[in-house]
C-alpha cells in the first residue's frame, strides 16, 4: 500500500483571521497533489483540484481551470491513488453523507487519520456557494464572505464531490470533520458545498497517514495570533451560513 502524505498551505486559522495573501503557485500547488481543495489570494473563488487540474468556482458558480500564476493561501491536496473503491446508496442530504463517511472510516480504524474521497454521481441537487476576492489584511474570513459570498443551487447534474477529512484533534489546522466541494462533469460549474442529494453513487478512499505544511515566510504572517481564531465562526463559514 502506498503511503500518502497530505500537502497543505498555511492553516484554516490563519485564513480565517484574514491571512489570504498568496502563499505559492498553482503551478507549484500542482506538484504536490491532484486532488484536494482550498481558495485562492484574496479569497476570490473556490479551489477544486481534480485529475491533476485546478479549477476555480467564481461567485456565480462558474467554473474555469485556473492560470498557473494564480496564487494560493490555503489549500490541501493530496495524490488520488484507487485503492479502495465503493458505493454509496441514496442519500438525502450532506449530514447523512458524513455520517455514512464517518462509519465507514470508522470501520477501518482510521478515525485519527487524514482522508480524501472522490465520490461521482448524478446529483438530483447540490447546494453551494462561491465568491469573489478582496484585498485585505486582517479582515476576518467570515466578514469578507458576508458581503461577497453568493449561493446557488445546481439540480439534476453529474459531478464529483472532492471529500477532505481532518480528525477532529487537527481542528484548527484545518476543519475537523469533512469538507466538500463540488465540480460538475463538464468542468464548467462547481463550488463549496453545503447540501447534496443523490440516489447512488461511484467513490474511492485514500487515508492518508502523514502531513507537509508550507507556512507562508516573512514577518507579516507572525502579525496573526492564531490561537484567536473562532472555532465557532470557522464552522458557520464551513456550513455556508
Amino acid at each position: 500500500m502506498k503511503t500518502l502524505k497530505m500537502y497543505q498551505v498555511a492553516t484554516l486559522q490563519s485564513l480565517a483571521l484574514g491571512y489570504t495573501k498568496s502563499v505559492i503557485t498553482v503551478g507549484e500547488l500542482l506538484g504536490h497533489g491532484d486532488i484536494g481543495l482550498g481558495t485562492f489570494e484574496g479569497v476570490d473563488g473556490e479551489m477544486i483540484v481534480l485529475d491533476g487540474h485546478c479549477y476555480q468556482a467564481t461567485q456565480d458558480g462558474t467554473v474555469f481551470e485556473a492560470p498557473m500564476e494564480k496564487g494560493v493561501p490555503f489549500c490541501a491536496v493530496s495524490q488520488m491513488v484507487e485503492e479502495t473503491p465503493f458505493q454509496i446508496g441514496k442519500t438525502k442530504d450532506i449530514d447523512a453523507l458524513k455520517t455514512f463517511l464517518d462509519i465507514i472510516i470508522d470501520e477501518r480504524f482510521e478515525l485519527n487519520s487524514m482522508h480524501i474521497v472522490r465520490i461521482d454521481a448524478c446529483f438530483s441537487k447540490v447546494m453551494a456557494r462561491s465568491e469573489t476576492g478582496k484585498t485585505s489584511h486582517h479582515i476576518e474570513l467570515k466578514n469578507l464572505l458576508e458581503n461577497n459570498q453568493q449561493d446557488f443551487c445546481f439540480n439534476n447534474i453529474e459531478g464529483s464531490l472532492v471529500c477532505v477529512y481532518f480528525p477532529d484533534y487537527m481542528d484548527g489546522i484545518n476543519a475537523a470533520g469533512w469538507h466538500l466541494h463540488f465540480v460538475s462533469k463538464d468542468r464548467t460549474k462547481g463550488g463549496h458545498v453545503f447540501d447534496v442529494c443523490f440516489e447512488k453513487a461511484d467513490a474511492v478512499i485514500n487515508t492518508i497517514s502523514s502531513i507537509e505544511i508550507k507556512l507562508p515566510e516573512g514577518a507579516y504572517f507572525d502579525t496573526y495570533a492564531l490561537k484567536e481564531a473562532s472555532n465557532s465562526d470557522i464552522k458557520k463559514v464551513e456550513q455556508g451560513k
